[in-house]
C-alpha cells in the first residue's frame, strides 16, 4: 500500500474513533514537513464523509508562547471544514473529543482570492483581500497518546491539533480596529486565564495569513473568497474540564461563546 495512504488511514481512524493516536511506525511516518502536507491532504480526502468540506484553513505556532509551547519555531497549517464551524453560543459535548482545548484567535473571512499566481504575498497585499474579522475560539484537540513523540511532520498529517472554531459577529474590515492593538481575554467560567494582543501573532495577524497565501502557492494552490482563516492564538491552550463556559472577548472586534457540557 501506497505510505502516505497508510498513514492518512492510521490518522482518519484515529480521529473516526477519537482513539488516542500512537507514533507511526518508522516505514510510513513522515520524514519531514512537505511529507507531512501530503498526509493531510490524504487525510482530508478519508475524513470529508464525516466533517464536510474544507472552508478554510488554521495556523498554529504563530505566537512565541505557543512555538515555545509545542518547540516548533515557525507557523504550521491544518484544515478547516464545514461541520466543524459553529456560531457563538454553540453548547458542544466534552466528551466528543479526546482532550479538549480552545484558544483565543482572530480569523479572517476572505472577500477575494488570493491565487498562487499573484505570489509572492505580504502583509499589505493579503489584508485587501479580508472581507471581514471574526473573534474566534480554535477547538483543538490533544488525541495523542504523547504529542512529544510524535514529531511535527506527524502533528502536521493530522491538521496539527484542529477540531474546529467558534465565531462570533464579524467586523467588516472597514470597520475594525488596528489589529496590532486588539486585546485579547480568555475567560473560563468567567474568569480570565490568559491574554495576548494582535501584536503577539507573528508581529500582526496578516503575517500568518500571508505565510499561508505563500506556503499554498508553493503547491500551486491558492486562497479563495468566503473562505475563513484561524490566524493563531494570542494564549497559550487553555485545556478543558466538563462543563465548562468559554469566552474570548476581543477588544474592537467583540466577544465569542461556547459551553462543553
Amino acid at each position: 500500500m501506497d505510505k502516505i495512504l497508510a498513514a492518512a488511514q492510521i490518522i482518519a481512524t484515529s480521529r473516526r474513533n477519537r482513539t488516542p493516536l500512537r507514533a507511526l511506525s518508522a516505514d510510513i511516518a513522515p520524514h519531514d514537513e512537505a511529507q507531512g502536507y501530503r498526509i493531510q491532504r490524504a487525510v482530508h480526502d478519508l475524513l470529508l464523509p464525516q466533517v464536510g468540506a474544507m472552508v478554510g484553513y488554521k495556523i498554529g505556532c504563530t505566537s512565541a508562547v505557543m512555538q515555545q509551547y509545542l518547540g516548533i519555531p515557525h507557523p504550521c497549517g491544518g484544515g478547516v471544514f464545514a461541520k466543524g464551524v459553529h456560531d457563538s453560543g454553540i453548547a458542544l459535548r466534552h466528551g466528543d473529543f479526546v482532550r479538549v482545548g480552545v484558544e483565543c484567535e482572530i480569523a479572517v473571512r476572505l472577500g477575494h482570492d488570493l491565487p498562487p499566481s499573484q505570489a509572492p504575498f505580504t502583509a499589505d497585499t493579503v489584508a485587501l483581500a479580508v472581507e471581514a474579522y471574526h473573534p474566534a475560539i480554535e477547538i483543538v484537540d490533544e488525541r495523542y497518546v504523547d504529542w512529544q513523540t510524535l514529531g511535527a511532520p506527524t502533528l502536521v498529517a493530522d491538521d496539527f491539533y484542529a477540531a474546529g472554531c467558534v465565531l462570533g459577529k464579524p467586523v467588516a474590515r472597514s470597520a475594525a480596529p488596528d489589529l496590532l492593538d486588539v486585546v485579547g481575554r480568555a475567560m473560563i467560567n468567567g474568569a480570565e486565564v490568559g491574554r495576548g494582543t494582535g501584536a503577539d501573532v507573528l508581529g500582526h495577524p496578516h503575517n500568518p495569513l500571508a505565510w499561508l497565501a505563500n506556503h499554498l502557492a508553493e503547491e500551486g494552490k491558492g486562497l479563495r473568497a468566503g473562505q475563513i482563516v484561524l490566524t493563531g492564538s494570542l494564549v497559550k491552550t487553555i485545556w478543558l474540564n466538563a462543563g465548562d463556559k468559554v469566552t474570548m472577548d476581543l477588544s474592537g472586534l467583540g466577544a465569542v461563546h461556547a459551553a462543553f457540557a
